[in-house]
């Protein structure tokens, strides 16, 4: 099942981000469920994530979604995670 995982920051958290990342890309590279991921971009700046997910079901996002550094450094001010369907590519 893929799931988008669409995050947007809370308003002044680049540094947290910043600070998050290395461990934010290494939980991406050992859990091996992230299909394809990429932070969001507004007037040349990072204002969240987007990141499909490959797992069994909405609990197994939910529970990567809950453990990923990004949301445990309380980057986030709202997270949605939504069933998608790959169509194109």
């Amino acid at each position: 099942m893929l799931i988008a995982l669409i995050a947007r920051d809370k308003a002044g958290a680049l540094q947290t981000r910043k600070d998050n990342r290395d461990a934010h890309l290494a939980y991406i590279e050992e859990t091996g469920v992230v299909f394809q991921a990429g932070p969001l971009i507004e007037n040349d700046g990072m204002i969240g994530s987007l990141v499909i997910l490959d797992v069994e079901n909405m609990e197994a996002a939910e529970s990567w979604a809950a453990n990923d550094p990004y949301a445990k450094a309380a980057l986030f001010d709202k997270v949605e995670l939504i069933e998608w369907k790959k169509v194109v590519g």
